[in-house]
């Protein structure tokens, strides 16, 4: 059985990476991962990977633009004032290399963050420069917690005025990769994102008695809750986020190498491309 991991060994939050690659799928991403930021008084760096030799800094996404819109700035607020006023730090940087997933995991090493907002379009895989190859090179090397957000999405975990809203997360568990991480993650996200009400459900796919054991304990913003279902796991998994209404899917990842590890045919690649809500990517920290 594993341990509890103490809050210490599992960071929450404070340092932010977006990749993009100014499609249009990556516009949701960058949402989630600037109210992210707002909500923990974080850092975010919005990274480009490109081969121009020059930087268009325009078609980078428009922080101020965006807070404006939600309301949080007033029009024609200086780019000083996201800082003063509302205590977040913004980064834009851009990467001259033809090999985007390598300059983002070399980004990642030298500088480490607590989570990577990515993009997806929901079937078609991944954004734009994220395709094929590129996803794969991030999987060998990435080490990052990340948040997979559909370009289209059913559940949204954020609102009009860019605030983060959790009513409903899903996690699915098995013997291996360790979900201990993935719980703990659900558990803060349902704390720091939630309305106050929020339901943890926790799954199995196949039966109760060979389910592994989690630890679980329900708090004054939180309950947990047991579901059990025969079949499919991918074909149960999105089944059990129907049936709940997740507006959150939280995944355990495989060993120590990263939120994108093995994802090429893994159950954590095959729910993200059907899943109609965000998929949260959590690298065990141990294993049973």
């Amino acid at each position: 059985m594993a341990e509890p991991i103490a809050d210490d060994e599992v960071p929450f939050v404070q340092t932010i990476v977006h990749p993009t690659d100014f499609s249009a799928a990556s516009e949701s991403a960058f949402a989630h991962a600037l109210a992210v930021a707002l909500l923990r008084r974080g850092s975010l760096t919005i990274l480009h990977v490109g081969s121009e030799s020059e930087t268009d800094w325009s078609r980078f996404p428009g922080v101020r633009a965006m807070l404006e819109r939600w309301g949080l700035l007033a029009p024609g607020s200086t780019q000083a004032a996201v800082h003063e006023q509302l205590g977040i730090h913004v980064t834009k940087r851009s990467i001259s290399s033809r090999l985007p997933a390598i300059a983002v995991v070399d980004y990642l090493d030298e500088y480490p963050a607590d989570l990577l907002v990515v993009a997806t379009e929901g079937r078609d895989g991944t954004a734009r420069w994220l395709h094929g190859s590129v996803a794969e090179a991030m999987a060998r090397w990435s080490k990052t917690t990340t948040l997979f957000v559909p370009q289209d999405t059913r559940r949204s975990i954020i609102t009009a005025d860019g605030k983060l809203t959790l009513a409903n997360i899903l996690v699915p568990i098995d013997h291996a990769p360790d979900a201990t991480a993935a719980i703990e993650f659900a558990r803060r996200a349902a704390d720091l994102f939630g309305d106050g009400n929020v339901a943890i459900t926790i799954l199995y796919v196949g039966a109760a008695t060979d389910s592994p054991h989690v630890q679980t304990h329900d708090g004054d913003r939180w309950t947990f809750a047991r579901m059990f279902r025969d079949g499919d796991p991918i074909d149960e998994i999105l089944a059990a986020a129907d049936v709940v209404g997740a507006d959150l899917i939280v995944m355990a990842t495989a060993g120590r190498a990263g939120a994108f590890e093995a994802l090429s045919g893994s159950t954590t690649e095959r729910v993200l491309r059907r899943a109609h809500c965000a998929v949260l990517a959590v690298p065990a920290t141990r294993s049973q």
